[in-house]
């Protein structure tokens, strides 16, 4: 008997004797695609054509062939495709429904990827007549969301979530696609939280759950109302905020396992001690090579679902910070799902095969079931490559949703509570503080990116605004801080030029230096001990030469004309209290020293000097150090989300496949549904 291969509907035999055979589901989409009602001369032909496996490959490729004439010859065709569809989902034969799920998606895909340069009327009038469309899409909504919140098939609700995630993502621009207008007026909203309130569902349809809202939440926000947006940042019972963050924190979660892992094989190459503590573990993800730093998949949806809801919504961050035992994923695995390699953003969560796996014990580092631990962890590893555009825009996403919590004085009480004990080696405020602090030592680079330096120390002075209001005396080596400024000058001035050429450094160094005032007025308030206050004079005085030489650089500028004279003079009077100290212990530091005959003091020594001398220092009261601007996403940050969003568009597209259930699969799971 002769091979037989199948390729685009076709049915070929080896031999070229004969004409090739094509399937019965691709004669009857040639049906549709003719002039004549499909159904004249075959009554049955709509219950027919959905208990045909459908090919997509095939419908996809038939609807972008279409010309201009062709498509109004069909257009009815179409739409009565469209309009049974709909009416499939209603069906009780399974089959049927699976079948309608996948053709409605090779419509929506097909019709756009044809008319792209289209306008959204006309994409509505081709798909399902525009006199009909809110009647048709009032219908498609209310039976998917019937079957996301059915007891039905879970293999039916991961069908209903990727065609919504389709239809969402078949335009560039989600605000261009004029669909999503019914898809605002007949919400899916409670059915998403009910797929998420469910530990089953979640396990399995989270992560696109999750998802498909924040993309919906993106439609057209700065131009009209969108009820997602309305009704997410209204949640306020705790289950609800609960299971849409224990969706996030699956996804956090088993990202950082992965990094556990490939730590944990390196560790064993190395013969080294990774992990033995939080610290080591942040420490040599920062500190390692170019060459050597982790590639890991960087997930920008999640990342925007987590923004989303603690943007909008502050009972979010209050959850947050709480502890969730539910996270419990090593106990209750789930059926893994691939990841896409080629895509460092995909529309699947990291794969739970190494959960079963013997070999990989879990640190008790790693165990936490808090959202926010994980969350600061995550970062830690995202932020500490930034070559790429997607980890770079992952690491600005990490910074600005630390912005958000940093405002917040429910998570900054938390951060700041030695009570509240979760399996970390750090205290949660440390591991802030030393994630910003590893970020200025290791991205000082030709490349330099000064947009994230200016958002880690405006998270770094909003901490410390908070710990002098409520008088909190972190124990954290704050000289760890000190000096990673104190070096991040150095940068701004040795590269002075370059930099100069794409940047205004005077803005960041302003900020760096009234950070040291903030230390110098207040530090009384939250220094842990009179001796960090010492600590702080001497390393200022230790390094007077880095100081010595911003103030001679920005009053170069600020004297002489130029765009940078007026950020350049800002930089000049916020120098005036580190001046003062320079000015006020360097003579008296070189007097003690030729008195008692001594050419290099010790830092005992000097301290010595500091704390004889305080009474005679004086300072000037600079008002406004612990004020800030608090972060509003409109108009500075709305370009950014606009890409952001496109860019995730973009992939969760690429990645949705509607494909990845045979019938056998299906058929074999609808039996044993009661």
């Amino acid at each position: 008997m002769s091979q037989v291969e199948k390729k685009a509907g076709l049915l070929r035999r080896t031999s070229s004797s004969k004409k090739p055979l094509k399937e019965k589901v691709v004669l009857m989409y040639d049906e549709i695609f003719a002039k004549e009602d499909p159904a004249k001369n075959n009554p049955r032909f709509w219950d027919e054509l959905f208990l045909m496996k459908v090919n997509l490959e095939y419908l996809e490729s038939k609807l972008e062939s279409v010309d201009g004439e062709e498509v109004q010859r069909i257009q009815d065709n179409i739409n009565s495709l469209f309009h049974h569809c709909v009416q499939a989902l209603g069906e009780e034969h399974q089959i049927k429904v699976v079948n309608a799920l996948q053709t409605l998606c090779a419509l929506f895909r097909g019709v756009h990827q044809k008319n792209k340069s289209a306008s959204g009327f006309d994409i509505i009038n081709m798909l399902m007549g525009f006199d009909k469309a809110e009647q048709r899409m009032k219908d498609l909504m209310e039976r998917l969301d019937s079957l996301l919140c059915g007891d039905g098939s879970e293999s039916l609700k991961s069908l209903c979530l990727k065609l919504l995630l389709c239809l969402v993502t078949v335009t560039d621009n989600i605000s261009q696609n004029t669909i999503l207008e019914y898809v605002m007026i007949n919400s899916i909203f409670e059915a998403i939280l009910q797929i998420l309130s469910d530990v089953s569902s979640r396990g399995q349809h989270g992560y696109d759950a999750v998802v498909l809202l924040a993309l919906l939440v993106n439609y057209r926000k700065y131009e009209s109302v969108n009820p997602y947006i309305v009704k997410l940042s209204i949640v306020d019972d705790e289950p609800t905020l609960d299971y849409f963050l224990l969706s996030v924190h699956r996804v956090f979660f088993l990202v950082f396992l992965c990094c556990f892992r490939q730590y944990k094989d390196k560790e064993e190459e190395n013969q080294g001690g990774f992990f033995s503590t939080l610290t080591s573990m942040v420490g040599s993800m920062f500190i390692a090579d170019a060459d050597e730093k982790l590639s890991v998949q960087t997930n920008e949806a999640i990342l925007l679902a987590l923004y989303e809801a603690v943007h909008l919504n502050r009972n979010f961050i209050t959850v947050l910070a709480q502890s969730h035992p539910e996270i419990d994923i090593a106990a209750t695995p789930i059926t893994p799902t691939p990841t896409t390699p080629t895509t460092p953003l995909g529309t699947t969560p990291p794969s739970l095969d190494m959960m079963s796996n013997p070999e990989l014990p879990l640190d008790p580092n790693l165990q936490t079931s808090n959202l926010l631990i994980t969350f600061l962890k995550y970062a830690s590893i995202v932020m500490q490559d930034t070559k790429d555009e997607h980890r770079l825009n992952s690491a600005r996403l990490c910074l600005i949703i630390l912005t958000c919590i940093a405002e917040d004085q429910y998570a900054d009480a938390f951060l700041h509570d030695d009570n509240m004990n979760f399996r970390v080696n750090l205290h949660r405020m440390e591991i802030n503080v030393y994630l910003m602090v590893e970020f200025i030592v290791t991205h000082m680079m030709k490349d330099f990116p000064m947009d994230l330096y200016l958002r880690c120390v405006q998270i770094i002075h909003k901490l410390l605004c908070y710990q002098k209001k409520c008088r909190i005396r972190l124990h954290y080596t704050w000289r760890e801080l000190w000096s990673a400024l104190i070096n991040l000058l150095k940068f701004l001035l040795s590269n002075e030029t370059t930099l100069l050429a794409k940047h205004n450094i005077f803005h960041l160094a302003l900020l760096v230096v009234n950070l040291f005032n903030m230390f110098i007025t207040y530090g009384d308030t939250f220094l842990p001990t009179s001796n960090s206050y010492d600590e702080l004079y001497y390393e200022i005085v230790r390094m007077h030469q880095v100081f010595d030489n911003l103030y001679c650089m920005v009053l170069r500028v600020s004297t002489n004309t130029g765009q940078w004279k007026e950020a350049a003079s800002k930089v000049t009077h916020a120098l005036v209290n580190v001046r003062a100290i320079i000015n006020h212990f360097n003579p008296k530091i070189e007097s003690y020293a030729a008195t008692n005959h001594i050419s290099q003091l010790s830092e005992e020594q000097v301290l010595e000097v500091v704390r004889s001398n305080y009474d005679t220092l004086t300072l000037k009261l600079q008002d406004g150090l612990d004020q800030f601007e608090r972060y509003s996403e409109q108009p500075k940050e709305a370009a950014f989300f606009k890409e952001l969003v496109r860019s995730i568009s973009l992939n969760v597209r690429k990645n949705v496949s509607l494909n990845t259930l045979s019938q056998d699969v299906l058929l074999k799971e609808f039996s044993t549904i009661s």
